[in-house]
């Protein structure tokens, strides 16, 4: 098969054509280079060039302060789970954890292994369908750090504004929704993500931390868990993922030829308005999030029965609309629509909702 379908997949997720055009082109040989980007030294300049541009157009694009050092990791947003309590979380102290889902959840247990955890919130009595309210939220008074999901992959749900912290920082997941719009990262202490959703292949953790966090990291951890060492080594403690920071550095450079973050907010809101309109246009689909809690990247929801969302499945992927089945945990559909999912994507999809619906509603 030569032609691309539509990949709804939550990740690893869809790439920007022009990044994989610019790839395959240049794979071969970097231009001046002479040789694959699979093939040169991470201590080379060509690579320390990469590295430095991924770097520098990830600072500009979300504003990142000069006060906070800007890793590429490995180990994904499940390493981050205990790297974060490991390197924050102190002796004595308590981290609290707001809990909005399944990879909240999963945060929660490895800090649990680490040190003293309070669930500062959680909606999972309503069956993780929306995002607390402030109200609900209670802090510990001087918490070693306040961490939320940003977007919840698996329940469609996201946050529109970030908890009150007082003085503890915010670490945030914003593993599949970065860059999909502005973020305040001066309101953060740390935030991470995996890179295959909105900023490139599997293989690359971005961490984003301010730098008197940096000063939490002990000397005892072991090395590669240890994010001074990181800090310190500017991401080249060990050999890191050189092809995933590239693909990513050249997916930094499309969103910046796109007009930054809030143009690609833009076009997030108008896709997800398309779909949302046509799950709320009549009473065959049901959205399992509470509007006022709808996540823009992960949208899913239900048919009238399981029979239902297996034929759905089924003709679907048929019709080249691939990776609309929802996480096995929850069953139903879903439809994640990241920053390089195209917009002619999403009005395919409603055109064979509707037309599912006329023949089997």
């Amino acid at each position: 098969m030569t032609t691309r379908i539509f990949n709804f997949s939550a990740g690893p997720a869809v790439l920007p054509k022009p990044v994989l055009e610019e790839a395959q082109r240049d794979l071969i040989a970097l231009p001046g280079v002479g040789m694959s980007i699979l093939e040169i030294s991470h201590r080379s300049k060509p690579f320390e060039d990469i590295l430095n541009t991924a770097i520098a157009n990830i600072r500009e694009l979300a504003g990142i302060p000069s006060h906070y050092k800007i890793l590429m990791l490995q180990g994904g947003a499940s390493l981050q789970f205990s790297m974060v309590p490991m390197n924050l979380l102190g002796a004595g102290a308590t981290a609290d954890y707001i809990d909005t889902g399944s990879w909240a959840g999963k945060a929660i247990k490895e800090a649990r292994k680490v040190g003293a955890v309070h669930v500062a919130a959680t909606t999972k009595s309503d069956n993780y369908s929306r995002i607390p309210a402030p109200g609900e939220q209670r802090l510990t008074p001087g918490a070693a750090y306040v961490h939320m999901t940003s977007n919840n992959t698996i329940e469609g749900t996201g946050w529109k504004s970030l908890p009150e912290t007082g003085s503890a920082p915010l670490v945030s997941d914003a593993s599949s929704d970065i860059f999909s719009r502005p973020i305040a990262v001066e309101k953060h202490g740390l935030i991470y993500a995996g890179a295959q959703k909105n900023l490139g292949p599997s293989g690359v953790t971005l961490v984003v931390i301010r730098e008197d966090l940096l000063e939490r990291s002990q000397a005892t951890l072991p090395t590669m868990l240890n994010y001074k060492v990181h800090a310190e080594n500017d991401s080249l403690y060990n050999t890191p993922n050189t092809f995933g920071i590239y693909i990513l550095g050249l997916t930094m450079k499309w969103l910046r030829a796109l007009g930054g973050l809030r143009a690609i907010a833009a076009t997030n809101e108008r896709k997800a308005a398309k779909l949302y309109g046509e799950i709320d246009r009549g009473g065959f689909y049901r959205g399992t999030a509470q509007k006022e809690s709808r996540s823009l990247m992960n949208i899913t929801f239900r048919l009238p029965d399981e029979e239902l969302e297996k034929l759905f499945v089924k003709e679907s992927t048929a019709a080249g609309l691939d990776g609309l089945k929802g996480h096995r945990s929850v069953g139903g559909m879903r439809a994640s629509l990241y920053n390089a999912f195209p917009e002619e994507g999403v009005d395919a999809l409603v055109e064979f909702m509707r037309e599912f619906e006329r023949k089997r509603g």
